[in-house]
């Protein structure tokens, strides 16, 4: 499968400007598609858009398939009479500059609760009838996400492997008992996710209608702490309590000396393969709603993944145990047809993870920031790119190409003046014309990268679990200018 020549950035909605503490699908994120029209942009790349789990990482989602409600544009709610202009006074807590999601959380879940309320005592007929609408066509996951998040709330966020035996089972009578004692709390998680539905897919039909198509993110792994785990205790690797009995990670790499212990469960994928992977057929067809093309995270999992003991603190002692291979993508392509699929297949990658996306035809990913100081062999350097090839200067994951540049060694920093015949001084754009330049089908360009900031602003940083993903950036950073040089680039490269 090959993607269009094009060119993108890569901004996750909470980074947007607003009023209300974070990004969401306000006015901001309408006006950053307007942006990426002016910048001569045919991609927005986004993280995950499910909700946020330990350490506010959209990679340990409460859930595979309902979205991020702290996303939901509060402006909206207001203009439906749901909430009052008082109601969307700043809170304490909420600054311009970064998410601080210990008074973000508060704010926008108790405005969320004050709009379900007068949703369900005053909503026209019309906004109840498509409410009821979005129920009934997503009960298959809506039901079980919204008795999990009731019952978890309940608990204050206790493992579900702790509630009481005949919930944490899912004994009929305790389930059936659970819906109605917390009737009102599950109709204001499927409120959210009505309204998180409705305004995300409005945004999107808005940037598709403008000839932007969304990249979106699926995590490989969920958290434990979800829906779907509680819902399917049959497909993942659980012991006879509940817990995992090994969980998932990376061994030791560029980023952790340890390894990385994500504490995922893993997948019980003979299991999976018994019904020829329906859930995961139906997970896939799920993100398509949201996006129009999905980078699988961590696709070398398919083929191999790091198993953890769940009783070990690092990733250190773990094994390679085998994936599911191309049976899983295959049942995907007999139910769904061919897919738009980037495979992220960075880290430790063997010949069978090439041989595997390939066998696949999903393009794989180049970052630059991995390509210098270690020779002219580096599958990284744009000599070395093949079509089928999404390029970034760097990822959510990398500090941004400034934070880089400073910490680089020195002979990182020869070779990359001596390849681009550069001086340095706008490092930044040295590497996003050479994404632009690269024969790999599409580039993307991390907003921090376009508005040359330094590690200040990084997302996330690998292991570490505390203090990121908080950036923000503010339209006085945006000038002209911005837009004028990423769309001329792109003009001359053919993007």
């Amino acid at each position: 499968m090959r993607l269009p020549r094009a060119s993108g950035v890569l901004l996750h909605p909470t980074s947007l400007p607003g009023p209300h503490g974070s990004g969401d699908f306000g006015p901001a994120a309408y006006h950053f598609v307007d942006w990426l029209l002016a910048a001569g942009q045919k991609l927005w790349q986004i993280l995950p858009l499910g909700g946020i789990g330990p350490g506010n990482s959209p990679y340990m989602s409460s859930s595979a398939f309902a979205g991020n409600v702290l996303l939901i544009d509060l402006g909206e709610l207001q203009q439906q009479g749901w909430l009052d202009v008082a109601d969307l006074q700043p809170g304490d807590g909420l600054v311009d500059q970064r998410v601080n999601f210990a008074a973000v959380v508060p704010y926008r879940m108790d405005r969320l609760a004050r709009a379900a309320a007068r949703f369900a005592d005053s909503g026209t007929d019309e906004a109840k009838a498509a409410y009821d609408t979005f129920c009934a066509a997503h009960a298959d996951w809506l039901e079980d996400y919204a008795l999990f998040m009731s019952l978890a709330d309940e608990h204050n966020w206790q493992e579900w492997s702790q509630w009481e035996e005949p919930l944490a089972k899912r004994r009929v009578a305790a389930l059936r008992s659970a819906r109605k004692k917390h009737a009102e709390r599950i109709a204001f998680w499927k409120f959210c996710q009505w309204c998180f539905f409705r305004q995300w897919l409005n945004l999107k039909a808005y940037a598709n209608q403008r000839g932007v198509q969304i990249v979106g993110d699926a995590p490989i792994f969920i958290a434990y702490q979800s829906a779907e785990v509680w819902a399917r205790q049959d497909l993942f690797e659980l012991d006879e309590t509940g817990r995992p009995s090994v969980v998932a990670g990376v061994p030791p790499d560029a980023f952790s000396d340890t390894g990385q212990h994500w504490g995922n469960p893993l997948y019980r994928w003979k299991a999976h393969a018994k019904e020829n992977y329906a859930w995961w057929v139906d997970r896939i067809r799920r993100t398509f709603e949201f996006v129009d093309i999905v980078r699988i995270d961590h696709f070398r999992g398919f083929a191999a993944y790091w198993e953890i003991p769940a009783t070990e603190k690092t990733a250190i002692n773990g094994r390679w145990m085998p994936g599911p291979g191309k049976a899983l993508f295959d049942a995907v392509y007999t139910a769904l047809g061919p897919i738009k699929v980037i495979a992220e297949d960075l880290g430790v990658i063997t010949p069978d993870v090439d041989a595997l996306r390939i066998d696949c035809g999903f393009p794989g990913m180049r970052i630059y920031q991995f390509a210098f100081g270690s020779g002219s062999g580096n599958a990284y350097l744009p000599h070395n790119h093949a079509r089928d090839t999404t390029v970034y200067t760097g990822t959510h994951d990398n500090d941004t190409t400034l934070g880089w540049w400073s910490q680089a060694s020195d002979a990182e920093r020869h070779h990359v003046c001596e390849y681009f015949s550069t001086d340095g001084h706008e490092i930044h754009w040295d590497l996003i014309r050479a994404a632009c330049a690269s024969v790999g089908d599409m580039a993307v360009h991390p907003m921090q990268d376009v508005l040359g900031l330094g590690g200040e602003a990084r997302m996330n940083f690998p292991g570490k679990a505390e203090g990121y993903w908080e950036w923000r950036f503010h339209w006085s950073q945006v000038h002209d200018w911005h837009a004028q040089r990423l769309a001329g680039l792109c003009r001359l490269y053919g993007r």
